[in-house]
């Protein structure tokens, strides 16, 4: 597991380390999202689903997200990214504790679904929003708001 890393790449995975508790970093997430116009859909515990069942799970919540105003576009361009939209975000916690935070990189979907030259603009400001998002969220400054 990735134990002393702050952030991480992964094949189309965007990690962050939060300073913040599972729950914290959370509503962090959706308050940036909601100052930035963003829609929560959806918001899934699957520690809570899990231990439904009978099974234990660390904290593991998954947020999905997004507008028509920047998704519909990227399908209109090729529908099949609607695979990958809306926007999702995991925060979850580690063995040891640590609570990260992942999305998949709009520029990954967008190269997955080889989204056309005019998409480019829209993924660029998707992927800005994402990682401020996620910095914001993450970080352990009372005032990281952008």
């Amino acid at each position: 597991m990735r134990k002393k890393e702050e952030s991480m790449p992964d094949d189309g995975l965007v990690t962050i380390r939060s300073a913040h508790s599972a729950r914290d970093t959370i509503a962090r997430v959706e308050a940036e999202l909601d100052a930035k116009g963003v829609t929560v859909f959806a918001k899934i515990d699957h520690a809570a689903g899990a231990s439904a069942a009978g099974l234990p799970l660390r904290p593991t919540t998954l947020l999905i997200f997004g507008g028509a105003r920047a998704g519909t576009p990227l399908m209109q361009d090729n529908q099949r990214v609607g695979i990958d939209l809306p926007l999702k975000a995991l925060v979850w916690e580690d063995g040891l504790g640590s609570v990260w935070l992942t999305y998949n990189d709009p520029a990954w979907i967008a190269q997955r679904h080889a989204l056309d030259a005019p998409s480019e603009p829209l993924v660029q400001a998707m992927s800005a929003m994402l990682a401020a998002v996620a910095r914001n969220a993450t970080e352990a400054g009372p005032d990281s708001r952008e």
